[in-house]
């Protein structure tokens, strides 16, 4: 018996039809709800866009004297084609297999090209590679500042909805589930290609945030940091009562933070909509709380804070921890107003808030002022 067979029969027994009438639409609130945990089939979850002129050009609003040596103005206009080789490739191993895109930029092509970082980036639910490639812009950064991207995919198969199984408790463990996966999906890239000593970064949106954040726990020896958009902490579900009670922002802990003094701090950089109705703020907070309960271990961190509007006019409000050397540890953006959608995204992608400040060029630069020992 599938998921929506479930509710119907459930709500059936209460004496409710949901058929027609008011509770059809309820009916599909709930559907539509699992779907976006990536707990059931439903209807594809609607974009949350904010409109922008499509040839306004995005800048992003940090100074580059905060930003390392990463330029902080993406010089590709929107709907700029990226210039490199975006390449369709698969990849099977003990857990399983899956299918993904791997980008290359010019400067990989080049002859005698040194190593490059590799970011991968894992998807929403609904999403795909392309289309995640589009939201984000990232082959675009790739372009300009020379790294590779791969983008893993989500079967429906996997997850009714293409949503990585953040929730389950088999797929938050370093062996026999996804995460073994796109870390073997990550070995696979850096034996076919020149990927950088200690340069590999893990990013994702919404369900591939919380992923993302899995890879950073399970396989700390492989990424240097993680970027984490509209995500949920770790541990924080091991099933669907408890995953979509996490989303609405009731019973979301830093789970198990500091009660293992074998894991490694991992530099986290979080970006959430305060108005996000799907994966509710509370969750970010936490995010922010469990990353540094694992740096703070290691020894105090100065705090920052600072409040700004985007080229767009979104506020936001961005803070820094760093250490005693001035290296930031945990980075978190709060985005006023804004929903379950990337920040400074690409409109021709699902997901996307045009007007907010750019993700994708943040989280590259916290990315780039972290290499690790590995």
């Amino acid at each position: 018996m599938n998921i929506n067979d479930t509710i119907e029969q459930a709500l059936a027994s209460a004496g409710i039809d949901t058929r027609g009438g008011p509770m059809q639409g309820v009916t599909e609130t709930i559907r539509q709800a699992l779907a976006s945990a990536g707990l059931g089939a439903g209807a594809p979850m609607g974009p949350q866009t904010q409109t922008q002129k499509a040839n306004e050009a995005r800048t992003f609003d940090v100074e580059a004297r905060d930003l390392g040596t990463v330029p902080v103005g993406p010089q590709a206009q929107p709907g700029t084609p990226a210039r490199g080789q975006f390449l369709a490739r698969g990849h099977s191993g003990p857990a399983g297999s899956r299918a993904y895109k791997l980008y290359l930029p010019p400067q990989a092509a080049q002859a005698g090209a040194a190593p490059l970082p590799l970011v991968v980036m894992l998807h929403g639910c609904t999403q795909s590679p392309d289309d995640f490639a589009t939201g984000t812009r990232m082959n675009r950064l790739a372009d300009e500042h020379g790294f590779l991207v791969v983008y893993p995919e989500q079967p429906a198969g996997a997850n009714p909805s293409r949503c990585w199984n953040w929730f389950r408790g088999q797929d938050q463990k370093r062996a026999g589930g996804e995460p073994e996966i796109i870390a073997g999906i990550v070995r696979a890239v850096q034996a076919e290609h020149a990927v950088a000593k200690g340069r590999v970064y893990a990013a994702g949106l919404s369900a591939g945030a919380a992923m993302a954040l899995v890879l950073g726990e399970t396989h700390p020896e492989i990424f240097s940091a993680v970027g984490v958009h509209s995500g949920l902490p770790f541990g924080s579900a091991s099933d669907i009562p408890s995953a979509l009670a996490a989303m609405k922002g009731r019973g979301a802990t830093a789970a198990g933070a500091g009660a293992n003094p074998a894991r490694r701090a991992v530099p986290t950089i979080v970006f959430h909509g305060d108005r996000d109705h799907t994966v509710q703020h509370r969750n970010g907070e936490q995010v922010v709380k469990q990353a540094l309960a694992l740096h703070t271990a290691q020894g105090s961190l100065s705090v920052h804070s600072e409040p700004g509007v985007s080229a767009g006019g979104r506020r936001y409000q961005r803070t820094i921890h760093s250490d005693a050397t001035g290296k930031v540890k945990v980075e978190s953006w709060t985005l006023h107003g804004a929903g379950h959608a990337w920040s400074g995204g690409d409109a021709g992608g699902s997901h996307t808030d045009p007007v907010g400040p750019d993700a994708s060029a943040a989280m590259l630069a916290f990315f780039m002022a972290h290499t690790g020992k590995h």
